[in-house]
């Protein structure tokens, strides 16, 4: 854990909005508990990764950067796969076809309901360790 007990977790999406959103969402759900950054440009974001990081949330396709890409530089940095999700508009098939698993805790659909509720389950998990 980072700054005084609290959760770091570092948001990695092309999109402020997505970025804003889960910001505010965390932040608003775990109170005095996380410290959030967000990144809406990955390149912004590189030197920031190492293990400090309680819970990375990266976007699979942004521009200038593969999310694939980004994973791989993160676990290059120390970033254990059980503090990653990857999200996507893609399918979930589509996102376990392009990471094998134990690459990440998890790859999730950002728009269906049933991947929602998993990423939740997985942010309350990581926040009570």
């Amino acid at each position: 854990m980072s700054d005084g007990g609290k959760k770091r977790i570092v948001i990695v999406d092309d999109s402020p909005a997505y970025c804003d959103l889960w910001s505010n969402f965390i932040t608003e759900r775990y109170e005095e508990k996380a410290q959030v950054e967000t990144y809406s440009h990955p390149y912004e974001a590189l030197p920031k990764i190492d293990a400090s990081i309680d819970l990375l949330i990266v976007d699979l396709e942004m521009p200038g950067m593969d999310g694939k890409k980004f994973v791989d530089y993160a676990h290059l940095k120390g970033l254990p796969p059980r503090r990653i999700i990857v999200t996507s508009s893609h399918s979930a098939d589509e996102l376990h076809q392009r990471f094998r698993l134990g690459e990440a805790i998890a790859v999730i659909n950002k728009t269906e309901a049933k991947q929602q509720e998993a990423f939740l389950m997985i942010l309350d998990s990581v926040m009570r360790r």
